[in-house]
């Protein structure tokens, strides 16, 4: 899929185990696994956060072939809810960034098409989440109301 502002089509990411069976030598059980999600999770840790640190410091390739249930479903088990989707809340984190170096700058023409562009996608991702009923229908973007779901 190509890049919403370019006409490129970006190549990063890293690559995903090769096998989808649990390898020989992970010792930890399916649910010391669950358990440490959990408890990175209550930490304030992200999704994509907890893999990378299962991964590096734990030694799971990936969680849901060692635990056989994806993160998100392990935590949505024991009831932890983030407000807004993850990548979502990383857009705004960014178009936050954004508007607070433009209080100061406010002739920086860069960084206004640079808000206008994350504050579109921020819209489509909004459309995206409402379509697939993930978010409800009456939300709104809102920097003033979002500014305190997304802390820093």
């Amino acid at each position: 899929m190509a890049r919403m502002h370019s006409r490129k089509k970006g190549s990063s990411g890293s690559t995903r185990p090769a096998r989808l069976e649990k390898p020989e030598w992970i010792e930890l059980a399916p649910e010391e696994v669950e358990s440490e999600v959990v408890k990175l999770a209550r930490r304030g840790h992200s999704k994509s956060m907890i893999g990378t640190i299962m991964r590096d410091s734990r030694g799971v390739p990936l969680v849901k072939v060692v635990a056989g249930k994806k993160i998100s479903q392990i935590l949505k088990e024991n009831e932890i809810d983030t407000p807004l989707p993850e990548e979502l809340a990383n857009l705004v984190r960014k178009a936050l960034a954004i508007r607070k170096h433009l209080e100061s700058n406010h002739k920086d023409l860069e960084a206004k098409k640079g808000l206008n562009r994350t504050e579109s996608k921020i819209y489509r991702l909004i459309k995206y989440y409402k379509k697939k009923k993930i978010m409800p229908q009456d939300f709104k973007y809102d920097v003033e109301k979002i500014r305190t779901l997304v802390a820093r």
